[in-house]
């Protein structure tokens, strides 16, 4: 993320000798200097010193975020909440902003919802903005408290499709988006393979034999969920030590700024090789996404006496490295049907994995609990019975299990089974955390309905079937994409009730691009009767999908393209703004994918039909129009796959190393497995990726249709195996590109 202030922002020595110019106080300190309180709202009482390390650390983010110019004149100070739920405050007068929170988190949010609601700014992944021109405009004293104890963030699968491969410098300044954006419970896996080894070698495991376990870093998570084995692997010699110490400093900042992190239970997976030392022991077979046996991973039955002996292992290694935690994630079948021949055999088999899930946690630490997603009961409804989910639940104490209810958004826009609160009785008493999962595979298309968002959190609290609702959260398999849903959602973070859409869509704007713009409020209400008023489980154009596809998932909408000539209309008022700059960029790329799509199916007709010369120039326009896509991306922050794999490499501490890492970096967003196994379903829209491997691939295949030979699933594996990226040449001027791809869309439309 590039820090962009379109107003004042000092670098810290130059903001320290102003400081000592103009006789600045420390921000915290202002009122005692002062000798008075005048400026504490009347709801605020000051907590004893000792906490100012809370304020301490809110103030750390904001200097980090926006400049240590953005804490003069801002006085932060912790206050007690009337429960056990979050609450901030903040007041400006005279040029003088107060912010008062119950927790780090809260004053981190009281100051962030004090700017983006006076337009002054916005935190976001592809930068930020902060415009201190006129100092802190008077605001009326504002009390936001929190409906949810915990505002949770993070998916297993977020540490594959976007984080594998962060370093520290990457991870503090998500953790600083985490803090403004109100979430005080993240999923913290980091490490999560050092502390298994420990815990195979206590059972006298080999190296040799926990290697071979382990996948390659991009495929961890659906280690940790049981999916797969093996794959890709081993883990570099020092990549567990490396990981130990990332997660020190992960869950120490974590902790500072008081938030709950979850760590990785254990869930009943282990090495076939405990065979050698347990030849008795019967272990199952996880079959999982067309896999085959050499990549499957095997689980213990619930009864044998290892089940609760590792279990209890772990969470005793995890805690004697990184202290205390009192959440862990375990989940058993995650997309895996229950080895149960009968109805009534499933049940009772639940009955008891349930039962040594919660025991092995218990006995590793009496005081922790349980957390357990909740896709899988959405999405195999089948598998998941009313009477299937109580029986897994029935032996846990209600206080020591918490549900991530984590796919609301599919219940309601895309399953329409009903969300899972109504069908399973607001979940008998646990405590459960509703959420969205507004992301597959780190795909960046445009998706998802932003009203929805809007209201869902307030409708789960008004929701009979309420239950122990204790949070609200956002899991998305991958980050950095359609940022303006992860803004809304955190925003109810906030809200009992609903929130107006069409005026936080105007503030939002404001807030980002730093004015109103009659082009720009066209744009955003076209894009929500398009993109953003649909749900698409995996938004994919068909030229990013397997050549031969016959359909993409995106809907081919002219609002798309109409809303990218509006926020290109408003260029010349705007384009020095770097958040608008990538934002165009983003609608433009929405636009030319969709027409792209349009002529791909053409010409797949045309060379079907036999007519070779009509089938090539409707191919050629589409690649002439990806190929600008592929340079205007170049100009975005997070949209190339050059990032990508040189985060894989940097990983790596040997060439080998380095070429292995970014083998599995790009196999992941492509192939996702040695044969293709899910081909494409984190489809990207990356430059790089669009120019090296989506257009040759197409290319091939038409080339197929006319008479050659081509072996596209060969190619695609050289690909992978390359230590090559495709790096095309940004336009000069992205913004005048961009109108030119524009203005090219409506000239090429389909015969």
């Amino acid at each position: 993320m590039l820090h962009r202030f379109a107003g004042v922002a000092l670098a810290p020595a130059l903001a320290l000798a102003c400081a000592l110019f103009f006789g600045f106080v420390p921000p915290t300190r202002a009122w005692e200097a002062a000798g008075n309180d005048d400026h504490v709202p009347r709801a605020a009482a000051k907590l004893a010193p000792a906490q100012d390390a809370a304020v301490l650390e809110a103030q750390g983010v904001i200097a980090r975020e926006f400049g240590q110019e953005a804490l003069r004149n801002v006085q932060l100070d912790l206050i007690k909440s009337a429960d056990q739920n979050d609450v901030f405050e903040y007041e400006a007068t005279k040029g003088r902003l107060t912010v008062h929170g119950s927790s780090a988190v809260a004053l981190c949010s009281g100051f962030y919802q004090y700017i983006k609601r006076n337009h002054l700014g916005i935190a976001s992944w592809s930068g930020n903005r902060l415009d201190l021109a006129h100092g802190w405009p008077d605001a009326a004293l504002e009390r936001e408290s929190s409906p949810y104890r915990y505002r949770y963030y993070l998916n297993v699968v977020t540490y594959g499709y976007t984080m594998p491969y962060w370093t520290w410098d990457r991870w503090q300044r998500e953790i600083d988006w985490m803090a403004l954006h109100g979430v005080n419970m993240p999923l913290s896996l980091v490490a999560t393979e050092a502390i298994g080894e420990r815990v195979w070698k206590k059972l006298g495991l080999t190296q040799k034999e926990i290697d071979a376990y382990y996948t390659g870093p991009a495929y961890l998570p659906w280690e940790r969920m049981g999916n797969i084995a093996g794959l890709d692997g081993p883990l570099a010699p020092d990549w567990n030590e490396s990981q130990i110490a990332l997660e020190h400093k992960i869950l120490d900042r974590e902790r500072a700024l008081g938030m709950y992190p979850v760590a990785q239970g254990f869930a009943g997976f282990v090495p076939t090789q405990l065979e050698r030392l347990h030849p008795g022991i019967k272990l199952s077979s996880m079959a999982w996404a067309g896999f085959s046996k050499q990549y499957r991973n095997h689980i213990l039955p619930p009864d044998s006496p290892l089940f609760s002996k590792i279990g209890s292992l772990t969470i005793k290694e995890w805690e004697a490295e990184f202290g205390k935690v009192r959440f862990f994630l375990s989940d058993s079948f995650n997309e895996m049907h229950i080895p149960a021949s009968t109805e009534a055999a499933k049940d009772a088999l639940l009955k008891r994995y349930g039962a040594a899930i919660y025991r092995s946690i218990r006995d590793g630490d009496p005081d922790a609990v349980w957390v357990m997603q909740g896709w899988m009961f959405g999405y195999m409804r089948d598998v998941w019975t009313k009477d299937s989910l109580r029986s897994l639940l029935s032996e846990v104490p209600d206080d020591k299990m918490l549900i991530l209810d984590e796919a609301m958004d599919y219940n309601a826009n895309f399953w329409r089974n009903g969300m899972d609160r109504d069908v399973y009785d607001g979940f008998w008493g646990k405590q459960w955390i509703g959420g969205y999962i507004p992301n597959m595979g780190g795909k960046t298309a445009f998706t998802g309905v932003l009203d929805f968002y809007a209201h869902a959190g307030s409708d789960a609290l008004a929701s009979k079937n309420r239950g122990n609702l204790v949070g609200l959260g956002m899991a998305p398999e991958g980050i950095e994409n359609n940022e303006a849903i992860y803004e809304l959602i955190s925003d109810t973070f906030w809200q009992s009730g609903p929130i107006d859409l069409d005026a936080w869509i105007a503030n939002y704007s404001f807030a980002r691009y730093g004015a109103q713009d009659d082009d720009i409020a066209k744009a955003w209400h076209l894009l929500i009767e398009s993109s953003y008023g649909s749900f698409v489980d995996h938004p994919r154009f068909i030229w990013q999908l397997e050549p031969g596809s016959s359909r993409s998932s995106i809907r081919p909408d002219e609002k798309v393209i109409e809303a990218a000539e509006h926020f290109l209309a408003a260029s010349g008022r705007l384009k020095a703004n770097p958040l608008y700059r990538d934002d165009a960029i983003e609608v433009v790329a929405m636009a030319a994918g969709i027409r792209a799509d349009q002529l791909i199916k053409q010409a797949t007709k045309l060379y079907e039909a036999h007519d070779f010369s009509r089938g090539r120039a409707s191919a050629d326009r589409a690649f002439a129009i990806l190929g600008d896509l592929d340079r205007l991306l170049a100009s975005h922050p997070n949209l190339q796959l050059k990032n990508w794999a040189d985060s894989a490499r940097a990983y790596g501490a040997t060439p080998s190393e380095k070429d292995h890492d970014e083998r599995d970096a790009k196999m992941l967003i492509t192939l996702w497995g040695r044969n293709g196994e899910i081909d494409d379903y984190s489809s990207r829209m990356w430059s790089g990726l669009i120019g090296g491997y989506y257009i040759p691939r197409w290319r091939m295949y038409f080339e197929n249709l006319a008479g050659a030979h081509n072996d596209i699933r060969a190619w695609e594996k050289q690909w992978v195996r390359s230590a090559a990226v495709d790096q095309p040449q940004p336009f000069p001027d992205p913004m005048e590109a961009a109108g030119n791809i524009l203005a090219h869309l409506r000239d090429k439309t389909p015969e």
